[in-house]
């Protein structure tokens, strides 16, 4: 019995005990879905005596928006796409991580893109999670040979069987290889190439859908094919459904990688900064890998030692040294090529 105890009692011992108490603190973090899941975030609340409160958010302008509108102070980490984080550091909205506390040795070397992550020797964010935009399919309904040819894919074969995943820069960036271009060689002069593939895309397609209606679509049978699926499109669903399925064609696919950082005005940058640490060590990784949202590949390669062998085979964990060599990163164009990339998308959308 504590000496609080022993000498005080009635009310007086309950103010002794809330004292003795340390108030839980609260984290508040913008995120993409697949870190709502519970499985990911209770650990680090319960070590850290701690609540974080998630927002989730599609599309790094959104997240922007969101920031501008808040007051400073209000969000302590954010989840972006990891093209997009030279948008955050030049929006002076991110801090510098320590990166001697970031356990970027033991990443798949091709995903810790220094380049990326940081800007005049400081590291302002940090790769968590990557995968493929590529095509996800019923393999009981295609012929797979034909997954592994784009022109296969996209011809007659196929029409009305697909659908395309709503996300212009990676279907252009699929479009792109289907037509031999690289996806860092995308220029206004390319675009009238990419837009005829685009163009026989959308008249195969049944539909144009986001994550969830694409993959109920695929589930469904509603369509067969999901150009710009991938493992975070199916592997979720490998348990109950292993027909469904997806492959890296021939002429390649696109590389989607996702970063997060500690929001540079954060009122708690030390618990910000812990977040962070926990999201990319093993135990982290390995959770955020298999989210019930979606999965994908882990940046930290450690993370394969809590995998179930299963879930090693859903995310095609022995063929990431192949995958990686054969897929480009998504196409990342300065302002003006953007916005003749959108009008194109949206032009090719209303066909």
């Amino acid at each position: 019995m504590s000496n609080c105890l022993a000498r005080l009692t009635g009310t007086t011992v309950l103010v002794c005990a809330a004292g003795a108490a340390t108030a839980q603190e609260e984290l508040n973090a913008l995120v993409w879905c697949d870190h709502t899941d519970p499985a990911l975030i209770e650990p680090f609340e319960e070590k850290f005596n701690a609540k974080v409160n998630l927002r989730e958010y599609e599309g790094t302008g959104a997240a922007l928006a969101l920031l501008e509108q808040s007051r400073p102070g209000d969000w302590d980490v954010l989840v972006i796409d990891g093209i997009d984080v030279f948008r955050a550091v030049d929006a002076g909205i991110l801090a510098p991580l320590p990166a001697d506390d970031l356990p970027t040795a033991d990443f798949f070397p091709e995903v810790v893109m220094e380049e990326n992550n940081s800007a005049d020797g400081q590291v302002y964010a940090v790769t968590e999670k990557f995968g493929y935009n590529t095509i996800s399919y019923n393999a009981d309904a295609v012929d797979e040979a034909d997954m592994q040819d784009m022109a296969a894919v996209l011809s007659e074969k196929y029409a009305g069987r697909l659908s395309i995943y709503d996300y212009y820069l990676p279907v252009m960036g699929l479009a792109a290889l289907a037509d031999g271009i690289a996806t860092a060689d995308i220029d206004g002069t390319s675009l009238e190439s990419i837009g005829a593939t685009l163009s026989t895309m959308k008249e195969r397609s049944a539909s144009v859908a986001g994550v969830v209606a694409a993959q109920t679509a695929l589930a469904t049978g509603e369509v067969d094919i999901v150009v710009g699926g991938g493992e975070w499109l199916t592997a979720v669903l490998s348990n109950e459904r292993p027909e469904l399925t997806w492959t890296i064609p021939e002429q390649g696919a696109v590389r989607w990688t996702q970063s997060i950082g500690v929001l540079a005005d954060s009122e708690k940058p030390e618990l910000a900064t812990e977040f962070v640490k926990y999201i990319v060590s093993p135990e982290g990784q390995a959770a955020l890998a298999t989210s019930s949202c979606f999965w994908g590949m882990p940046a930290n390669a450690k993370a394969g030692d809590l995998l179930s062998d299963a879930q090693k085979t859903a995310l095609r964990w022995d063929e990431q040294p192949d995958y990686l060599a054969r897929t480009q990163l998504y196409p990342a164009p300065d302002t003006d090529l953007d916005i003749e990339m959108q009008d194109l998308w949206l032009e090719t959308l209303s066909q």
